[in-house]
């Protein structure tokens, strides 16, 4: 079964929606370079509306440890996720569960980066280059993801109801995560995108089950 994170959530009723569809976890996006940044005061909203079971991930890039450390103590996320240059020393200096986004906008130069950071709770492949913030609709050649690695691969990128079937059946990962594509704004959920999302991701695992 896929896993599916719901990214760049700044409302508490679309997290909502999302979770009664099927989401396994939501981003509450921190990092002041994106466009989808909350609050902590939004994001304890949101956190304190989400049912049992879905996993509340805070995002960062190249932030501040005392903004992380703030974050921690005053929203309690369940997974931290950092988008940056940080290093995996930097990244597990919170003793908190962490996943690491590696760009793969530079395509097959970026693979080495996986082996960098043994620490993460799991890899993030996302489409966009180096240095520039996730979000941005930007794919990557699905090909790529590799299937030796024993870290679980969440695949982001450009992922919307027409091709995470395709992404699915290509990639094979454990979650994928998605925002721009379900969005009407940045930040703002379209509820008829995340139904025919989420509709897409477990019809493509209905037809990877053994018949």
């Amino acid at each position: 079964m896929t896993r599916i994170k719901c990214c760049g959530m700044t409302r508490a009723e679309d997290a909502l929606l999302a979770a009664r569809l099927g989401a396994d976890a939501i981003g509450l996006v921190f990092t002041a370079r994106s466009k989808r940044r909350v609050s902590i005061a939004q994001a304890r909203a949101i956190r304190r509306a989400l049912p049992p079971f879905v996993s509340s991930v805070a995002l960062f890039m190249d932030d501040e440890a005392a903004l992380v450390e703030e974050v921690l103590a005053a929203v309690q996320p369940d997974l931290l996720q950092f988008h940056g240059g940080e290093s995996d020393q930097w990244c597990a200096r919170f003793g908190h569960p962490y996943l690491k986004v590696v760009a793969m906008g530079a395509g097959a130069a970026a693979l080495p980066l996986l082996q960098a950071y043994p620490g993460a709770a799991g890899l993030l492949l996302d489409g966009h280059a180096a240095g520039e913030a996730g979000g941005s609709g930007k794919a990557f050649d699905w090909s790529q993801m590799p299937r030796d690695l024993t870290q679980p691969l969440i695949l982001a990128g450009g992922l919307h109801a027409a091709n995470v079937g395709a992404a699915i059946r290509m990639a094979r990962p454990w979650a994928v995560d998605v925002a721009s594509g379900v969005e009407s704004a940045p930040g703002i959920k379209d509820p008829l995108k995340l139904v025919a999302f989420m509709a897409a991701v477990h019809a493509a695992d209905r037809a990877q089950e053994p018949s």
